[in-house]
């Protein structure tokens, strides 16, 4: 009796679940207050100017690695580290459930899904929002790089979380298929907030 084979994963979930296992390298990193301190000093920097992050993260990072990928390696690090309180608890939490783990990547949250939450809860309004991602969509990763630590921060102190390692591969390969990614934040910002107003509208039809 033949078996029935196993699904193989495919190249995408690969990386990502590499991405899970920096990003908890990360968060462990971040327990300690002076770590945390060292990385967040490079928050909107290019990593050739994130001079206190390098002892931390060349011995994780391929020696030959493409410019972008480092790049965004180091942003994510450093947003990790700026995260309020209330974030750092709310990861803790996640590493110690393991559930993002299991997931199919495309079923997890990018920044767009994470900024339609922020307006489902009444705290940004949706122009504002769907500006920012119309806004980033014509722009490179040396624009929106910048751009990142306010308004990650701002989605943190909303209480909602960002899912680092599909921000990390987003931001990966921003500058080589920014219209496809872009697109995804966009259509993950719509769908989440259509789903918000069906809810609402249900509510009231009760």
């Amino acid at each position: 009796m033949s078996s029935i084979p196993m699904a193989t994963k495919s190249a995408k979930q690969k990386q990502i679940e590499r991405h899970d296992v920096f990003v908890g390298y990360v968060l462990g990193l971040c327990k300690d207050n002076k770590v945390r301190a060292d990385l967040r000093t490079g928050l909107g920097l290019p990593f050739e100017r994130c001079n206190y992050l390098h002892r931390y993260l060349v011995p994780r990072l391929p020696e030959r690695q493409h410019p972008d990928v480092r790049r965004a390696h180091y942003a994510v690090a450093a947003l990790i580290a700026g995260r309020p309180r209330s974030a750092r608890d709310a990861d803790a939490e996640a590493v110690a459930d393991g559930s993002a783990a299991v997931q199919d990547w495309w079923k997890r949250p990018n920044l767009g899904a994470s900024l339609a939450e922020v307006v489902n809860r009444k705290a940004l309004k949706p122009g504002s929002a769907e500006g920012d991602l119309h806004l980033m969509a014509r722009q490179s990763s040396d624009a929106i790089h910048p751009r990142l630590p306010s308004l990650v921060q701002h989605v943190l102190n909303r209480g909602v979380t960002v899912d680092w390692a599909i921000l990390l591969d987003d931001l990966s390969w921003w500058n080589r298929d920014r219209d496809r990614i872009a697109t995804r934040w966009l259509e993950s910002y719509f769908r989440t907030r259509t789903l918000e107003d069906h809810n609402d509208s249900q509510e009231e039809n009760e």
